[in-house]
């Protein structure tokens, strides 16, 4: 008799609960009476998201259709809470950040493609969107200060951008950066001792790999400002600050760069940053996690590289696969 064990992440379809299910007036209630920091302004929070998602010029790009390969072992965040929790330091160093982010102006937005590449180019974020293939996908999000989400991400796989990009043979990393050249937008910017502007990065190998993903969409709509319009990262088996958000340029070196969080505190914040629940941040533990629209009291066991080791494990050794906080 054949008999099938489901793999640490998998999750039955149907156990993916769908929007138009759990934004029902029930589920928010339970949600908002959750807490406050995550209840206060939520609605409102929602609809202003909405409004924003209306006006955005690919909002016709979405709904798309979601990729099956990719499943939860959790229910999908509410959106409200996933919208109104947000870590996005250009607009302030707390999580109450979606209204001031509001004001980030996201057309035009034009993205650089340049270093080690065959031929440096710019691209305006819809031309690219004709370039590539859109989809869904269900991912958990795993932020370094032990809280997490799981969430419907649209957009494309970075393989396709990498692809685009044609960087030359010795290309070793992939640096991001996100936009930082307006203080009124993004009043976050004033905080000096930051060093701006944000910047990430990935190995090629990383970038390449199924995982990694160009967000571009969330809950069926296009992303919101304050979950990092109109182009983010999202690499599930990483630390949240890897998810670099509102990117505007992709370089190509041989080099490995200094990372933003790198640079401020290489102890608590390591170019790896691969989700592992034996190696804790200086502060806190990280066995455990909170989900976002839940009590913070109600923890679950981190999974190593957030239950992605099937798809990742084969990039790092012992060292590689613990952030460099050791």
């Amino acid at each position: 008799m054949l008999v099938k064990v489901k793999r640490g992440w998998e999750l039955p379809e149907h156990m993916a609960t769908p929007e138009d299910v759990f934004m029902n007036r029930r589920q928010i209630a339970k949600t908002l009476a959750a807490g406050p920091i995550l209840a206060a302004g939520a609605a409102p929070l929602l609809m202003a998201g909405q409004a924003q998602a209306a006006g955005d010029p690919t909002v016709d790009l979405y709904p798309v259709a979601r990729n099956p390969k990719y499943k939860l072992d959790r229910e999908i965040t509410p959106e409200q809470n996933a919208i109104s929790y947000n870590n996005f330091y250009e607009f302030g160093s707390h999580k109450q950040i979606s209204r001031s982010a509001q004001r980030l102006s996201i057309r035009p937005w034009m993205i650089s493609i340049d270093g080690m590449v065959e031929k440096e180019f710019e691209i305006g974020i819809d031309d690219l969107l004709k370039k590539v293939d859109l989809e869904e996908r269900l991912y958990r999000h795993r932020c370094v200060e032990a809280w997490a989400m799981a969430v419907p991400w649209s957009g494309f796989p970075m393989k396709q951008l990498v692809d685009l990009a044609q960087p030359k043979a010795g290309a070793k990393y992939v640096v991001m950066k996100t936009i930082s050249g307006n203080k009124s937008e993004m009043p976050g910017l004033r905080q000096f001792w930051y060093p701006w502007p944000y910047t990430e990065a990935l190995t090629i190998e990383e970038a390449t790999n199924e995982l990694a993903f160009m967000v571009t969409g969330i809950y069926g709509k296009p992303v919101p400002p304050q979950n990092g319009a109109p182009l983010r990262l999202a690499v599930p088996w990483k630390y949240g600050f890897k998810s670099i958000k509102s990117i505007i340029s992709f370089t190509f070196t041989d080099q490995r760069p200094k990372t933003f969080w790198e640079a401020l505190a290489e102890k608590e914040y390591g170019f790896w940053a691969n989700v592992n629940p034996e190696v804790n941040h200086p502060r806190w533990s990280q066995a455990t996690e909170w989900l976002l629209g839940g009590s913070q009291r109600d923890r679950v066991p981190t999974q190593l590289f957030n239950g992605y080791t099937e798809f990742v494990s084969h990039m790092y050794d012992e060292l590689g696969r613990e952030p460099l906080w050791r």
